[in-house]
């Protein structure tokens, strides 16, 4: 319990981080932030290359769908890579730092792949509300309703497959004899 309770926590400080780091400009805070906290959770995961390989499979999601959001002009992001369709470095951060929860604090979703395409579909978009109202890290374009129909049916999507991804690449891990005891 201690290990999701610090996942979660966890998360949400990368997500603070980056999106205050970003609402004034700076893509670092949430780059360290998150590269801190995905180090520590490889160094606790029982099956650290699922990790890795679920970091990596969330990168691309990732460049997908804030690529085609702020490619579209949907979303204008704080901080920008200088190419509407590629997605700045600190919301990727916030994709691998959410990467490393599909295994712990959001396990439970893994079988439940309906629940978890509505909680991202209503949850995904909340979030980059409350980045955009709260901090300033993302913008909506006018009207706001295609960023957030876009965020919406790509989460709604994306969790399902970053959770089946998690399900299956950690049935198919080989024991390393690192316990989840161990592992806090």
């Amino acid at each position: 319990m201690r290990r999701v309770i610090a996942n979660i926590v966890g998360n949400q400080c990368v997500w603070l981080c980056a999106v205050a780091g970003a609402g004034h400009g700076w893509a670092w805070p949430g780059v360290v932030a998150a590269a801190g906290y995905v180090l520590w959770q490889l160094a606790v995961a029982p099956h650290p290359r699922v990790e890795i390989r679920l970091v990596a499979l969330a990168l691309v999601v990732g460049l997908v769908v804030d690529g085609v959001a702020g490619s579209q002009g949907w979303l204008v992001y704080a901080v920008p890579q200088g190419v509407s369709w590629l997605a700045p470095v600190w919301i990727l951060a916030l994709w691998a730092a959410f990467a490393v929860m599909l295994t712990v604090s959001l396990k439970a979703f893994q079988t439940r792949l309906a629940l978890a395409s509505l909680l991202g579909g209503l949850g995904a978009p909340l979030a980059y509300l409350a980045a955009a109202r709260g901090w300033g890290a993302v913008e909506f374009a006018t009207p706001d309703w295609r960023g957030i129909a876009w965020l919406a049916f790509a989460w709604a999507l994306a969790l399902p497959l970053l959770l089946h991804a998690a399900r299956t690449a950690t049935a198919a891990a080989p024991d390393t004899g690192r316990s989840h005891a161990g592992a806090h």
